[in-house]
């Protein structure tokens, strides 16, 4: 398999430095306005207003199971992040990132001639499919809304896809059809999520806005969102949310390991590491093996050290004490 990484790489980093050099001008959607939509973020943010989830929380959500992070977003109130019912090149190859989201609909020729006259006149090369993909940068999601398009309908291929991931290092979510999915899966690492695949391509299909608000089926993105997708469905998380998703799976996933090995050994029964409130013994117990299991929970189980750390200095699973 030829390595064609570096050419996409290099191709990338001259559009983007064509297109980009302002980039309060070369986007539909401005950076004041992501800020607008992504209130809620106090932490850094990108060139383009997007908020920058932390690479080390992004690599700690993968050890987040689906359910555990959808019971948290629902619990404050988001019913409305999750989309499920995905076609997925690899259905077990789990795929975090931070959204940058893309709107497409039914082309109407004479607003599509003056989205396009508008893109150009703020620098924008090539084709409009392409414009959001050069803007991907290492971690990124690709989130793009297709309405549902599926003949007529593919926003990538496999030129497109190679792009994605050389760029952002993941795949794409699509709501709405890719094509050539033989070519896609010769990409080490690509993954894809999209309602279907077929040999067309786009036709009578415009791109709206990027880094908008988006709707993915029956949820609803934001610029910056940490999307997890796994094999169940995609979940959408606000990104003020990630921390506190991350740290209620991690006291759990310590919580847990504790309780059924202490079971299998014969310590406890299940009744007693299950009760609403532990014994003395068991609570100091449970401390004493968190220190001593400190490597394998962070390097195994992909628990953070700052969490096991808190815990340990505070004595308590009350992760919400830790929380500025």
């Amino acid at each position: 398999m030829v390595n064609i990484k570096p050419v996409f790489k290099i191709l990338s980093s001259i559009l983007v430095c064509l297109f980009l050099a302002d980039a309060g001008k070369a986007q539909w959607v401005t950076p004041d306005e992501v800020e607008f939509y992504t209130r809620e973020w106090d932490g850094e943010r990108d060139q383009y207003g997007r908020p920058l989830v932390s690479d080390n929380l992004l690599e700690r959500i993968k050890y987040v199971s689906l359910e555990e992070a959808w019971g948290s977003v629902r619990g404050r109130g988001y019913d409305n992040k999750f989309e499920g019912d995905w076609e997925i090149m690899h259905p077990q190859q789990l795929m975090v990132g931070r959204a940058l989201t893309a709107v497409y609909m039914p082309a109407s020729p004479d607003l599509e001639e003056r989205l396009i006259a508008k893109g150009r006149a703020r620098g924008f090369e090539g084709s409009p499919n392409q414009w959001p993909i050069y803007m991907l940068e290492e971690g990124d999601i690709y989130v793009a809304d297709g309405f549902g398009k599926i003949e007529w309908g593919p926003l990538i291929g496999e030129n497109l896809g190679n792009a994605i991931y050389t760029n952002s290092g993941n795949g794409p979510v699509i709501y709405g059809s890719a094509r050539n999915v033989e070519g896609l899966r010769q990409i080490e690492g690509f993954n894809a999520w999209v309602k279907g695949w077929h040999p067309t391509w786009a036709n009578e299909s415009m791109l709206m806005s990027i880094n908008g608000p988006t709707r993915i089926g029956g949820a609803i993105v934001l610029p910056g969102d940490v999307v997890l997708a796994t094999e169940a469905g995609v979940l959408f998380i606000p990104p003020h949310m990630a921390e506190e998703v991350v740290l209620g799976s991690e006291v759990t996933r310590i919580t847990d390991r504790f309780r059924t090995t202490r079971v299998r050994e014969g310590v406890y029964t299940l009744d007693q590491v299950y009760a609403t409130h532990w014994s003395e013994a068991i609570n100091e117990d449970f401390y004493d093996w968190v220190e001593e299991h400190r490597t394998r929970l962070h390097e195994v189980h992909g628990v953070g050290l700052g969490t096991i750390d808190n815990m340990l200095e505070t004595r308590s699973r009350n992760w919400r004490e830790w929380v500025d």
